[in-house]
């Protein structure tokens, strides 16, 4: 089992190589809906890195999600099923047990390597 289906219940995307997420704009508040309009310079309102979906959606867990989608394009981390992804902001925060130091140190440099992770916490993460 992968870790989105694991962690998040869902399915591995077909063509998950590095997927970066389009630019996307936050949908706009129903107050703001029935507002006048806004004059043209008024500039929209994006989606924070870290809340980017896999779809370029709006997304709580958006920066964890796409860090597991990350570890299941990875063969040398994808079967690992002891470990769980969280967020706090920008920092991922991961969990669990892992054989060695060296799957912690891959895990570690493949959540750097997704948009919007600025930290990753191992703290609770335990090697045995």
């Amino acid at each position: 089992m992968g870790w989105l289906k694991r962690l998040f219940g869902l399915e591995k995307l077909e063509n998950q190589e590095n997927v970066q997420a389009p630019a996307y704009q936050a949908p706009v508040a129903q107050a703001q809906a029935q507002a006048p309009a806004q004059p043209a310079a008024a500039s929209p309102q994006t989606i924070p890195p870290e809340r980017m979906g896999l779809n370029g959606e709006y997304d709580q867990s958006g920066l964890a999600k796409r860090v597991a989608q990350a570890f299941d394009a990875n063969p040398d981390v994808a079967d690992i099923e002891t470990v769980y992804v969280a967020q706090l902001g920008t920092t991922v925060v991961l969990k669990g047990t892992v054989p060695s130091q060296e799957i912690v140190n891959k895990l570690v440099t493949i959540a750097k390597g997704v948009k919007g992770a600025t930290a990753v916490e191992t703290n609770e993460v335990t090697v045995g």
